[in-house]
């Protein structure tokens, strides 16, 4: 029962904020429109490097054309989920950091149920979902893919995947926040932009002294490069397809007890960011 409820209030809220998004867009349609194109231009512009280069010489590291278009698809579809769902739920660190996440305390909603809702922008940040979609359309047709009912849910769960690991990993590193908030304000945004610089670049024909790490230690392996070749029926360096789940479990643990710790640390101490009038050092 109370689970329903939790569900019913999550579908309550992001309806709001779709609604919200959709009002901004309606009132100052320029600015938004102005957003959009920023994003979608920013977006381009980071894929179509690797996919020129992949042009130019027939491919990189044994994958063709074709599959870096597939990988720059998967990638665009990844951005554009995170785009739409970009907000303090993800840039956590900037909250705590701040002090202000006593403001979440005094709300009549659980903090998971604020953390998940925070931020959803269908309409204002949905850009690149349509693009990531009609590449993949042009990519699957390019590759000749057999598209299944089993293959589409495949690239749902590698979605959902990858922005597991993204988020738990924001929220891993987010917590040092909690120890030291003016150092760590924008740790994870940094952690988060830095995704950007490795995963969109295929690791096919790297050694494996490189291959591994960013498979591990610094996941960008995980977030296009590995779920294009398992999605092509052929993960990389042996592992099982189902390697980035298991990667996305373990982190997932981790980021939980590591932030629980920290909250517990911050409940007790508070924020030292706000002097006695008002303003945040």
């Amino acid at each position: 029962m109370a689970d329903r409820i939790t569900l019913r209030r999550i579908l309550k809220l992001l309806a709001i904020s779709a609604k919200m998004d959709l009002v901004w867009l309606l009132r100052d349609t320029k600015y938004t429109l102005a957003g959009i194109c920023a994003d979608m231009i920013s977006n381009i512009a980071t894929v179509s490097g690797v996919f020129l280069i992949a042009a130019r010489f027939g491919g990189i590291g044994g994958m063709s054309t074709d599959e870096v278009l597939f990988m720059m698809a998967y990638s665009t579809l990844v951005t554009g989920i995170f785009i739409m769902f970009d907000g303090n739920n993800i840039h956590v660190s900037r909250m705590i950091g701040r002090g202000q996440l006593e403001h979440m305390f005094i709300q009549p909603l659980s903090l998971k149920v604020q953390f998940f809702t925070s931020g959803f922008m269908p309409f204002s940040g949905g850009i690149n979902v349509v693009i990531g979609t009609i590449l993949m359309i042009i990519a699957v047709g390019q590759l000749g893919l057999n598209i299944t009912p089993w293959w589409v849910l495949s690239l749902i769960a590698y979605l959902l995947t990858t922005m597991t690991i993204i988020v738990a990993r924001a929220y891993l590193v987010s917590s040092a926040a909690f120890y030291a908030p003016v150092t760590c304000e924008e740790i994870s945004t940094t952690v988060i932009d830095g995704n950007w610089f490795l995963s969109t670049f295929p690791l096919s024909g790297m050694p494996r002294f490189v291959q591994i790490p960013l498979l591990t230690v610094l996941p960008e392996g995980l977030m296009a490069w590995f779920p294009t070749l398992a999605l092509l029926g052929r993960p990389p360096l042996n592992l099982t397809a189902l390697y980035p789940m298991f990667f996305a479990l373990l982190i997932s643990l981790l980021a939980s007890i590591i932030f629980r710790r920290g909250l517990n640390h911050y409940v007790k101490k508070g924020s030292n960011r706000y002097v006695p009038y008002g303003f945040r050092r």
